[in-house]
């Protein structure tokens, strides 16, 4: 039997996530589906569970662990629908997801891809408003997707053949893997907004791929790295400074984010990546150049700057 929609789910010591993420494709109001579950050899229950699911919709896979984007690309490779949706199997999508994502695709031959609104749930102090991004199918569309990840990896369907006419999932990539994909799908066929909240990405105590910012941030310019290079057509038309303040720029702004959340191992990581890269004003090396100090003599230099500043702004 085959299923008009095919749904991918990496799975890694999930079992505490799968009631919620695979209970939310199980209310799904468009039923023809096929979910393709991979477990990337977790060390909890999780193929237990997915291996008790009684729903013939349910075709868990196990594999020695070799990361997310290796397992999204096995279920990829045993998918047999015209259209692909990514769950995590932490997040979760509202009941009717996949029937107004296919509806909006399947209205727009042209299109590659359809793309909805998400709210993140679980952030600390009240961070998780609703979000639906503009549409971004205009004269500007490959330089704004270039900037940056629009929409999170399960806010999407896609024709399936669009995926592999990509180059699947990168596997040097545990971060920007799917920002990689959606860039090169995105840039060579229409897509189509559909403006609505329908998926949610749910944060929680346990290690998330998000929880790294500097490996998400050197992997970002990794994968804006290789599409320039693939694309010397975009580059050319940018020009040398803007595509590195869309890279390097881009990258510094993640440094320094890092930085004023005292994430200070992150930011001394990306600050000397972009030290390398000869990037940033007079002002902006004022602030990277301790990176190269040993991490005590930074932290000191921090305190002593804090302490001055403080002193100055108690002055009358």
């Amino acid at each position: 039997m085959t299923a008009i929609v095919s749904i991918v789910m990496p799975c890694y010591n999930a079992a505490a996530h799968l009631p919620a993420s695979v209970g939310s494709v199980l209310a799904q109001t468009f039923g023809d589906w096929e979910l393709i579950a991979v477990d990337d050899g977790s060390g909890d229950s999780t193929l237990a569970w997915l291996q008790a699911q009684t729903d013939i919709r349910v075709r868990p896979y196990t594999q020695f662990n070799r990361g997310v984007s290796a397992a999204r690309n096995a279920g990829l490779a045993a998918a047999r629908g015209q259209y692909v949706a990514f769950l995590d199997a932490d997040d979760t999508w509202a009941a009717d997801f996949l029937e107004k994502m296919l509806v909006a695709l399947q209205a727009h031959p042209d299109a590659a891809l359809a793309y909805c609104g998400w709210q993140n749930v679980g952030v600390p102090g009240g961070r998780g408003e609703p979000f639906v991004p503009p549409d971004y199918e205009n004269a500007a569309k490959a330089e704004t997707l270039f900037a940056g990840c629009r929409w999170p990896i399960h806010a999407a369907l896609v024709r399936r053949d669009a995926v592999p006419a990509a180059n699947g999932f990168d596997p040097a990539l545990k971060n920007a893997e799917d920002y990689a994909l959606w860039l090169r799908v995105a840039t060579s066929a229409p897509i189509v907004r559909v403006p609505e909240v329908l998926a949610f990405y749910h944060f929680h105590g346990d290690a998330q791929a998000s929880s790294n910012k500097a490996r998400a941030a050197l992997h970002h310019l990794h994968a804006q790295q290789h599409y320039l290079a693939q694309n010397p057509d975009f580059h050319a038309a940018l020009g040398k400074h803007r595509a590195r303040e869309l890279t390097l720029g881009e990258l510094l702004k993640r440094g320094y984010a890092s930085y004023w959340n005292r994430d200070l191992a992150a930011a001394r990581q990306i600050f000397c990546a972009v030290m390398k890269q000869g990037y940033g004003t007079l002002r902006d090396w004022k602030y990277m150049l301790p990176a190269w100090l040993p991490l005590s003599w930074h932290q000191r230099l921090i305190g002593l700057r804090d302490k001055t500043t403080q002193t100055r702004d108690e002055q009358p």
